[in-house]
């Protein structure tokens, strides 16, 4: 049975940190500090976060970082949390590693993965990246598609005057390759190095989703995916995320998150009402005690923008 918080929100996915390393460093990324190797959880700790929350009712697991690839564990992670017969479960990566690890991350039981790529021009990846790895995601990516993960999205921070004129270049990449491309709106938050780089790289993407519609084939509101468009056109499918700052974002929330320091994230957009999960994990609670601190996080939970009605 699904466990709701008190806004009537079903809770069916959790996010899962698994490192905040990474091998690339994306000018737009907020760093909280890099956690060393040897106190990020473990694969039997993480296996057992799983297990409490499918407990409750989860039904989606996605491992996230930093870069979740980087641990040279992480198909003994997927394997461990697939086996507890989750509905679904993913990854977001920035591709650099899946050339290497796709198909033992399909015979692990992964189904579908998420890449963050926001250009296919190398000085521009150089630019965003600090790194040279852009043939690397490319080719990541083709490797995903063509090992059975499915959907590969391909999430793409659009930003004004550095990448916005390669919308149908990598629209044209993603449908080549059996890809879904995802459109990311920036979104200002408190972690943004200053106003003047939204500023800077802020695009609008209103006049282009009118271009959407005028093009598609067919156009598909996902609910529980705070109501965002998908877009059909020509035989592939562009997806549009929106800044998080509206009702609807709240309203259609199903997630929970952990961070790679064993914490309970009720809120994406806050750090205040974190619930410590892995220090009484490690002091022997029982998966019933365990649970209560997932029931306690998800009390936490409450609509970041304005209330949902």
């Amino acid at each position: 049975m699904t466990v709701t918080d008190t806004y009537q929100r079903p809770i069916i996915s959790l996010r899962i940190s698994i490192t905040n390393r990474c091998n690339v460093n994306c000018f737009y990324c907020h760093h909280d500090g890099i956690l060393p190797q040897k106190y990020e959880m473990t694969p039997d700790e993480i296996h057992r976060i799983a297990q409490v929350a499918r407990d409750i009712g989860v039904q989606k697991i996605r491992l996230s970082g930093g870069e979740p690839l980087i641990r040279d564990d992480i198909v003994e992670i997927v394997s461990k949390i697939s086996s507890i017969g989750f509905k679904d479960v993913s990854i977001t990566t920035n591709g650099t590693f899946l050339d290497k690890y796709a198909d033992s991350l399909v015979e692990a039981g992964l189904n579908r993965v998420n890449v963050s790529l926001d250009t296919l021009k190398p000085e521009i990846y150089r630019f965003i990246t600090k790194k040279d790895y852009l043939q690397k995601a490319k080719q990541g990516i083709i490797h995903a598609s063509e090992s059975g993960l499915y959907p590969v999205k391909v999430n793409m921070v659009v930003m004004k005057g550095l990448n916005h004129d390669e919308i149908w270049d990598m629209f044209n990449f993603c449908q080549e390759n059996g890809a879904v491309l995802q459109l990311i709106e920036l979104l200002k938050t408190e972690n943004c190095p200053d106003n003047g780089f939204i500023d800077d790289y802020h695009y609008k993407m209103d006049d282009l989703e009118e271009e959407l519609v005028n093009r598609a084939d067919k156009v598909k509101t996902r609910k529980f995916m705070q109501d965002r468009k998908k877009y059909f056109v020509d035989g592939g499918e562009i997806e549009v995320v929106k800044p998080m700052d509206n009702t609807q974002f709240c309203k259609n929330c199903t997630r929970i998150r952990i961070t790679p320091e064993g914490k309970l994230k009720p809120c994406l957009l806050r750090n205040d009402n974190l619930v410590d999960f892995i220090e009484p994990m490690r002091q022997g609670k029982s998966n019933e005690e365990l649970k209560k601190l997932f029931l306690k996080a998800i009390e936490n939970r409450e609509p970041y923008y304005d209330k949902c009605s």
